[in-house]
């Protein structure tokens, strides 16, 4: 729980290095932090999928995971609602600033998987991750918006806090075999974000977030056709 409240403190901090050298922080530096943070998000990504693909007893669900997601995403022109969230508010500018900052802290895979990983197994590395992201992020977004921005450290930890409560809770519903398929896809996704960072290549991550739903609804299933009798 802990890991949580390093990130409401982290976009705190950020807002305030932000707003102290307002439209003063170089592009170069930006930029620095933003490959760093890339690599931080594909290295661990890739480790992450790569643990989990030694453990699935599904070589190919996420495959199948993926690509169901990703179409649902697509379908739901989930990316486009989300960029066009920041116009539904109001037309001042800190609104615009507290919009963009929640949904660039809350709106991810690691903002998802972090709060599930640290109440099922006390791994608090994604959460650790997501803070170093917020602390950048917020750092550009205030140098736009001012101090103002620090607001959506509330939203991050409500967030966050929310899904932790959540996954602590149903713990005893999760079995092992579904946390290795999650992150399997979530590793990925992070990874694919990390990408997306870099410039390397737009994966749409916000399209592909419905393929971490895909493994519970395939557990279900199968849970659901024991009950009859069936199995695959």
């Amino acid at each position: 729980m802990y890991a949580i409240i390093i990130n409401a403190i982290a976009v705190v901090l950020g807002s305030a290095i932000g707003a102290l050298f307002k439209r003063g922080i170089s592009e170069k530096y930006i930029n620095v932090l933003n490959t760093a943070m890339g690599l931080c998000a594909l290295a661990l990504g890739m480790n992450v999928a790569i643990d989990s693909m030694q453990k699935t007893h599904y070589p190919a669900l996420f495959i199948f995971c993926l690509s169901i997601g990703g179409l649902v995403g697509t379908v739901c022109k989930m990316d486009q609602r989300m960029e066009k969230a920041t116009r539904r508010i109001s037309t001042t500018n800190l609104a615009e600033g507290i919009t963009t900052g929640i949904l660039l802290c809350c709106v991810g895979t690691l903002a998802m998987m972090g709060p599930v990983m640290s109440a099922l197994y006390g791994d608090n590395t994604y959460l650790m991750t997501a803070a170093t992201l917020n602390l950048v992020t917020m750092v550009v977004v205030a140098s736009s918006y001012g101090f103002g921005v620090a607001i959506t450290s509330i939203a991050v930890l409500v967030w966050m806090s929310a899904i932790y409560g959540i996954a602590l809770v149903s713990r005893s519903f999760i079995s092992e075999e579904l946390i290795s398929e999650v992150s399997l896809v979530g590793g990925i996704l992070i990874a694919a974000s990390g990408l997306g960072v870099l410039h390397i290549k737009d994966c749409k991550t916000i399209n592909l977030l419905p393929a971490l739903i895909v493994p519970m609804l395939f557990f279900a299933a199968r849970a659901l056709l024991a009950m009859w009798g069936l199995s695959f």
